[in-house]
């Protein structure tokens, strides 16, 4: 999908389309006031007080109608230079005006409005020349935002929306946006019943419904399996800590705002924990390792919380709560390479079978110019990213590299991904540390039987569960793989009059061999029921009629397919099965 920002064309005709939408609800609600309407990636938006008044996606089409009215009045839009006095006296009745002129310095910054007709705005620009040609536009949502994004201020109205500069080029876009609605993981979560949220229990504290469950914990043994036959040891640790653990971390110092509040008990202070290194890295302290131990692999699907602000929440992408696919090496100076390699190794692996393709490598250096928020240790910054770089190179892996993007401790490896909608996200990380060993006072005993300090790698090839489970249910649009599926195979007796006993025995062979199947014997006609398994994305759909019970054979169709294939019923066990155990794709 396009970003507006990186066409200068398209971003001074969203930032004029913005201008010209203000005008129109100016004239619809005079006493309107506005605060800042800037064009971003997804169009433009503008935040205004409407005083008693809302708008409401019902307005739109009215608002739409004004804007066209406006463009055709074919008003040049023109750009005035202000003294501060000038600018104070001419918004000295709009008191958000009032409030980012105060914040200006007109020695250092120059203070400029645009008009176009009747309307005026505060604005830097830039701007298309004359109002005709903002012909091309949608306004796309609504939705609240507070004054300055401080949620101690006043609750403003955002109207969002989108310009091009040809009908045709706008059409494409509304049905890309259609497309993603669809694709977006809220609608389908709800569709197919993966999970719940509810204000009652809280925001951003998801709640996985049977089916998210069966997904959930389906995925949670692929990837322990995967971990496992690499040599990861599993672990449990709680989901919460002492907050000296984290004193000693330094995640306090550096992730505290993002950290829920310090709970005090008993004379101690304890907080949930947001992360899980630190558990491990005392873990690893429990005993006295030898060279020839390491690696050590401490690997956990852990819980942890994180306050995010409640407008950053989205589904089951951010949330409050979530699972990691956690692991932390801890490793020798020369296993750094191969180890790092293995981790690569693993998630090209995982995206391959689960038929991830979209999806980039970025490499977060730290900013050299700036190394204040870093761990100090030039020498380990230098050895570390250099090895990164190596293995990337070794591996042949396209990569970018993101300066100053690194965690405070050491250089990362990203794996970012795009959701239907949204900015991207990270799916998968590997990060180096040679920073939180030496906090911890972690040791081995080397060869010459001196004590040295590890080298920790921290990685999570699924990310958080909640994540992935997101974007892969945006990636198939819901049509899960079998093997992944919650219900893998749904029987619909043609009558239950006559065919429903056969139905029974066909489910109780397919739970006897560990497949996922639902008896769907609803007091519905047959076409009500095969088009429910359709929506419900179920891979498997088995249709039993008087053919089938007597020659003990099951007609089915895979989803997406009209196609319908009669075959006996032990062959049909026999391929489902194979279907499963070889993780097949569904054909798209």
């Amino acid at each position: 999908m396009i970003n507006i920002l990186e066409d200068e064309r398209l971003k001074k005709l969203n930032h004029s389309c913005a201008h010209l939408m203000a005008q129109a609800i100016r004239h619809l609600y005079p006493e309107v006031k506005f605060w800042v309407g800037p064009a971003i990636e997804e169009g433009f938006y503008y935040d205004m007080d409407l005083g008693n008044n809302t708008i409401t996606e019902d307005d739109f089409e009215k608002i739409e109608r004004e804007m066209k009215k406006c463009s055709k009045d074919n008003k040049r839009i023109v750009r005035r230079e202000l003294t501060k006095e000038e600018a104070l006296e001419m918004f000295k009745d709009d008191p958000y005006k009032l409030d980012l002129l105060s914040r200006m310095d007109e020695n250092e910054q120059v203070i400029s409005c645009y008009s176009q007709g009747d309307f005026t705005d505060l604005c830097r620009g830039g701007h298309v020349d004359t109002t005709k040609e903002v012909k091309y536009f949608k306004l796309l949502k609504v939705s609240g935002a507070y004054w300055k994004g401080d949620a101690k201020n006043k609750m403003l109205t955002r109207v969002y929306g989108i310009c091009f500069d040809t009908e045709e080029d706008l059409n494409n876009h509304l049905q890309e946006l259609a497309e993603a609605k669809e694709r977006d993981h809220r609608k389908i979560g709800k569709d197919l019943g993966i999970y719940m949220m509810s204000d009652l229990v809280g925001r951003g504290l998801p709640m996985y419904l049977p089916n998210g469950f069966t997904l959930w914990n389906t995925l949670e043994n692929y990837i322990r399996d995967k971990e496992i036959a690499r040599g990861y040891v599993h672990v449990q640790t709680p989901p919460l800590g002492n907050v000296e653990l984290y004193k000693t971390s330094g995640h306090l110092e550096h992730y505290k705002d993002s950290m829920f509040p310090i709970m005090e008990v008993e004379d101690e202070e304890y907080v949930l924990r947001p992360m899980n290194c630190p558990h491990h890295m005392v873990m690893y302290s429990n005993d006295l390792h030898s060279y020839r131990e390491l690696p050590i692999r401490i690997a956990e699907i852990a819980r942890d919380c994180r306050y995010e602000a409640s407008g950053s929440l989205k589904g089951i992408e951010r949330v409050r709560t979530f699972c990691q696919n956690d692991c932390h090496i801890f490793c020798t100076p020369e296993q750094i390479e191969s180890e790092f390699k293995g981790v690569v190794d693993l998630i090209l692996e995982v995206y391959k079978e689960l038929g991830i393709k979209e999806y980039k490598f970025e490499l977060s250096l730290r900013d050299p110019e700036d190394k204040v928020k870093y761990h100090h240790d030039d020498e380990m910054w230098d050895l570390a990213e250099n090895k990164l770089r190596e293995v990337l190179k070794d591996l042949k892996v396209d990569y970018v590299e993101k300066i100053g993007e690194a965690a405070f401790y050491g250089p990362k490896l990203d794996v970012q991904i795009k959701p239907a909608v949204g900015n991207e996200v990270t799916l998968s990380t590997c990060q180096l540390d040679f920073c939180l060993p030496a906090k911890f006072d972690l040791k081995y005993v080397d060869s010459d039987g001196s004590k040295k300090t590890p080298v920790v790698i921290h990685r999570a090839i699924l990310g958080t569960l909640d994540r992935f489970i997101a974007l892969y249910l945006e990636m198939t649009k819901g049509a899960l793989p079998t093997w992944l599926a919650p219900v893998q195979v749904s029987v619909i007796p043609v009558s239950n009059e006559y065919h429903l006993e056969y139905a029974k025995k066909v489910v109780d062979k397919l739970k006897a061999a560990g497949i996922r199947v639902n008896l769907n014997d609803k007091e519905e006609k047959l076409g009500y029921r095969m088009r429910e398994a359709q929506t419900k994305k179920i891979p498997y759909t088995l249709v039993l009629g008087d053919k089938e019970l007597e020659a003990n054979t099951v007609n089915y169709r895979v989803f997406g397919s009209q196609e319908q294939t009669s075959i006996d019923l032990d062959e049909f066990v026999s391929m489902i099965k194979k279907v499963i155990d070889d993780k097949e794709l569904l054909k798209k």
